[in-house]
C-alpha cells in the first residue's frame, strides 16, 4: 500500500477514474488531497461542450468526495501559488508546479507526466493505464453473428446479425432503454478506451465521440448534437481470407501482381472494407510493406500494418510520411472529400500502389467521383481497376484505359478526341466512355443503337446551360453530330452573333460544333422567368423579351396587363394598388408573368 500525506492529482488520473478505485481498494492511503481549481475549470468546460471525458473527470471528483468521508481524508480545491495567464496546454506543467510548491506527491496516470515530475525532483505515484479486465455492458449485446448493436434512449436495443449484404435487424432488448442506461454504457466505453492499450479515442467533438475499443468501433452521440443519447457499436464478423472470394485466376493475378490504382466500391455495409482488409493482410503476408490512411482508424489489422489517422494528422503530414517511408501498398479508407481524392491521386502519381475505398451505388459511380476533382486525362493513370462489392461478394470489375478516337455513336472523323474507355474486366466489353463535350466532362453508357439519341439529349441540356449566360430563355436542338440549332429571343440574337460574327465564331470553336441561331417563338400563356429589384419608388421586373406584353398573375388571379420596355424592363410604382399587390405576392413567391 502507498501512503501519502499530501497528494496532488492531475487531469489524467481524474478522467481515467483510477484514483477512487485505488483508495477504495486500500491500494492507496492518503491524508490530504489537493485538486487545482483550474483542473475543475477544464473539466467544466469539456462537460459544457458535451464531451464525455469532462463528465468522467467531474464524476471521479464526486466519488473521491464520497470516499473521503468513509476513509477520513481531506480534499482541498486550491489555486496555483504562481498566478498568471492560464494556458490550457500547459496544465500538466502547472500541476507539477503546484506539487513542487506544496511539497506534495504527484499522482498521475500519464507516463510522460510521471517522468517529467521525477526529473523535476518530485515524488510521483503513477497508476499505469492498463485494462480493467472483465466484460463491459456493451459486450453482452454481441454474439458470434452480431455485426452491429444500436442502443438509443427510449428505444429497444437492436442488432444487425449475419454478414455484409446478408443481414437482418433484430430486437435484442425486452424494454426501452432509459437515458441514464445509455449514458452509463457510453461513459464506461470512454473509461475503457482511456485505460486499454488496444483502444483509443479517435474523434471527440461537441456532442459526439468516436472510439476504437478493441474489435469494436463505437460512435456515441448526445444532445444537442442528436435528439437523444445513442451508442452504435460495429464489429467485423467476416474472416480476412482473400481466398473466400473465389477470385478468378486473371483477377487474382492482377490484384496481387500489379495492384497500383484500385478502387473498391459499394454501398454502406456491403463489405468494401472487409475486402480491403483481406487484401491488405494478403499483401503483408507475401512480404510487402503496407500502410493505411483512415478516419477513423477501424480496419482492425495485424501489427505488421501501420495505420495512419487523418483525424490526428493532416493530409500534408500523411503525404510526407508516406513518400518518405515508401510503402508498397497503401489502403485509403472512406474517401469522401475533394482533398481525399487529390491526396490519393498525388500518392499514386508518386509511384505508391493505392487502394481506395469509396461509397457508390454502382461501379461507374466510383469513377465519376474523380470527375471534376482530377484532370480527366489523369484518371486512367490514377485508377485502372474498379472492384464493386455487393452482399459481401465481388459483383463487377471494371478496367480503364485512355485512347484517342471518335466517340461511339458519332460518325464525323473530325470529332476524334481523348476518350477514357471503361470495360468489363472479364469480357473486355466496352460499357462506358468518358470525354469532354463542349466545356463539360461526361460519362456516357455505350449500349448500341440508342447511344446516339441519349448522347444528343444530354448534349442539348449541357449546351442550354452554356447559353444561359447570354439569355435565360434558350432552347437547343442537336441535328447532327457536329451541328445544333439554338433558339433565342430576338433581342438576344445580336449578342450571340457579335460584331461581324466574332462571338458566334468563338462559341463554335469552344463547343466544336456548327451553330444555327434562330428566333425563339414563345407560346401564348407561357410563364416567363424574371428577376426583380425594389427601390424607394418602384418595383422593377427584368425579362429577356423586349416590347412584349405580359399578364401579371397574383395568387392565381389576373391582376393587370403590362409591356416590357426596349431594355426588357417592367416598372410599377410601389405605392400604387397594383404595386402593393405585386410586392406582397413576391414575398410569398406567388407572382407570375405570362405571355399575352
Amino acid at each position: 500500500m502507498n501512503k501519502v500525506d499530501v497528494g496532488v492529482v492531475d487531469y489524467s488520473v481524474l478522467t481515467e477514474g483510477i484514483l477512487s478505485s485505488k483508495i477504495s481498494n486500500n491500494e492507496l492511503e492518503i491524508k490530504k488531497l489537493l485538486i487545482s481549481k483550474k483542473l475543475i475549470w477544464r473539466l467544466e468546460k469539456e462537460t459544457r461542450a458535451n464531451k464525455l471525458v469532462g463528465e468522467l473527470g467531474l464524476e471521479e471528483i464526486k466519488k473521491l468526495k464520497e470516499i473521503s468521508k468513509q476513509k477520513g481524508f481531506e480534499i482541498d480545491f486550491v489555486n496555483f501559488l504562481r498566478e498568471g495567464i492560464f494556458d490550457e496546454e500547459k496544465l500538466s506543467f502547472f500541476v507539477r508546479e503546484l506539487a513542487w510548491e506544496e511539497g506534495a506527491v504527484l499522482i498521475t496516470a500519464d507516463e510522460i507526466q510521471a517522468k517529467l515530475g521525477e526529473g523535476q525532483g518530485l515524488e510521483v505515484i503513477v497508476f499505469s493505464s492498463i485494462s480493467k479486465g472483465g466484460k463491459i455492458k456493451l459486450e453482452k449485446y454481441f454474439d458470434n453473428e452480431t455485426m452491429s448493436v444500436h442502443l438509443r434512449e427510449d428505444g429497444k436495443a437492436v442488432a444487425k446479425k449475419g454478414r455484409p449484404g446478408k443481414w437482418t435487424l433484430e430486437e435484442i432488448g425486452k424494454k426501452n432503454l432509459a437515458r441514464e442506461e445509455v449514458r452509463e454504457i457510453g461513459k464506461e466505453i470512454v473509461e475503457q478506451a482511456k485505460t486499454r492499450k488496444d483502444s483509443f479515442i479517435e474523434i471527440q467533438r461537441e456532442g459526439s465521440t468516436v472510439i476504437q475499443l478493441g474489435d469494436y468501433r463505437v460512435v456515441i452521440t448526445e444532445p444537442p448534437f442528436s435528439d437523444g443519447w445513442e451508442v452504435t457499436a460495429v464489429r467485423a464478423v467476416a474472416k480476412l481470407d482473400l481466398d473466400k472470394y473465389d477470385l478468378k485466376e486473371n483477377l487474382k493475378e492482377r490484384l496481387l501482381g500489379r495492384a497500383e490504382g484500385i478502387l473498391i466500391a459499394g454501398s454502406p455495409g456491403e463489405g468494401k472494407t472487409t475486402l480491403a482488409r483481406a487484401l491488405a493482410e494478403k499483401f503483408s503476408s507475401i512480404g510487402r510493406i503496407v500502410k493505411t490512411v483512415e478516419s477513423p482508424r477501424d480496419m482492425l489489422l495485424s501489427p505488421r500494418i501501420t495505420q495512419y489517422s487523418l483525424t490526428h494528422g493532416d493530409r500534408g503530414e500523411i503525404h510526407d510520411v508516406l513518400l518518405l517511408s515508401r510503402p508498397d501498398n497503401t489502403v485509403f479508407d472512406e474517401m469522401r472529400t475533394k482533398e481525399d481524392f487529390e491526396l490519393f491521386a498525388d500518392l499514386r502519381l508518386a509511384g505508391i500502389g493505392m487502394i481506395g475505398i469509396v461509397h457508390a451505388t454502382n461501379p461507374v459511380d466510383a469513377i465519376q467521383r474523380f470527375v471534376g476533382k482530377i484532370e480527366m486525362g489523369m484518371i486512367p493513370q490514377i485508377v485502372d481497376l474498379v472492384v464493386f462489392v455487393k452482399g459481401g461478394e465481388i459483383e463487377a470489375v471494371l478496367s480503364l484505359k485512355m485512347l484517342v478516337k471518335v466517340p461511339t455513336g458519332m460518325t464525323e472523323a473530325d470529332l476524334a478526341r481523348p476518350i477514357i474507355e471503361i470495360t468489363d474486366f472479364e469480357t473486355d466489353k466496352l460499357l462506358y466512355e468518358i470525354y469532354t463535350y463542349g466545356e463539360q466532362t461526361i460519362v456516357i453508357p455505350v449500349a448500341g443503337e440508342k447511344t446516339t439519341k441519349r448522347l444528343w439529349d444530354l448534349a442539348e441540356k449541357k449546351i442550354e446551360d452554356y447559353f444561359t449566360k447570354y439569355s435565360k430563355q434558350v432552347k437547343v436542338k442537336v441535328v447532327s453530330d457536329n451541328r445544333i440549332n439554338v433558339f433565342l429571343p430576338s433581342a438576344k440574337i445580336s449578342k450571340v452573333i457579335g460584331k461581324k460574327g466574332e462571338e458566334i465564331n468563338k462559341i463554335e470553336k469552344e463547343l466544336g460544333m456548327k451553330i444555327n441561331v434562330e428566333e425563339l417563338v414563345e407560346q401564348k400563356g407561357k410563364e416567363i422567368k424574371f428577376e426583380y429589384k425594389l427601390d424607394k419608388k418602384n418595383l422593377s421586373l427584368f425579362v429577356d423579351l423586349i416590347e412584349t406584353e405580359f399578364l401579371v398573375v397574383v395568387q392565381g388571379e389576373e391582376l393587370m396587363k403590362v409591356k416590357s420596355s426596349k431594355k426588357g424592363t417592367i416598372k410599377v410604382g410601389k405605392k400604387s394598388y397594383a404595386g402593393k399587390q405585386m410586392v406582397k405576392a413576391l414575398e410569398n413567391r406567388e407572382l407570375r408573368l405570362k405571355l399575352l
